[in-house]
Order: C-alpha cells, then structure tokens, then sequence
C-alpha cells in the first residue's frame, strides 16, 4: 500500500462504483476479502465519515481516506 500527499483519483466509468471494488481497483487492497475485513475494521472513511457497508456507492466528488491514502471519486469525461 502506498502513502502519498497526492490523493489518487479513480475516474468512474459508469454512475457509481461500490467501496469494496473501488479499493481493488485502486490497489489498496488486494482482494474482495481483503477490502471487506478493511472496510469492517473502521480502517475507511468517505467524506470525513466513517464508512463499514462494503456495498456502499461512492459517486463523482466523493472522498476517501484509507490508511493514510486519499482518493477521490472523479466523472469520466464527456
């Protein structure tokens, strides 16, 4: 897992995509189970939240912290 000043940003290709595949697809963790015991342990925050549904959608201008590492949820392009 990194750790940067830099949030990553995750540009969606649909309306939404839910935490649990957003932290795979980001490469903050590195499987379903993975994102799951993350998630459940307190360890995500959206929006200055804490966040445990896996399920949850996360949409454009959505923000996370996870274990130090920000990312933010940004709309394809048009």
């Amino acid at each position: 897992m990194t750790h940067s000043t830099e949030p990553l940003r995750l540009v969606l290709r649909g309306e939404y995509i839910t935490l649990d595949a957003l932290l795979k697809a980001t490469g903050l963790c590195a499987s379903g189970g993975d994102a799951k015991a993350l998630i459940l342990s307190g360890g995500v925050t959206v929006n200055g939240e804490p966040e445990v549904r896996r399920g949850r959608k996360l949409r454009a201008g959505d923000a996370l912290q996870v274990a130090g590492q920000h990312v933010l949820v940004c709309a394809s392009p048009a």
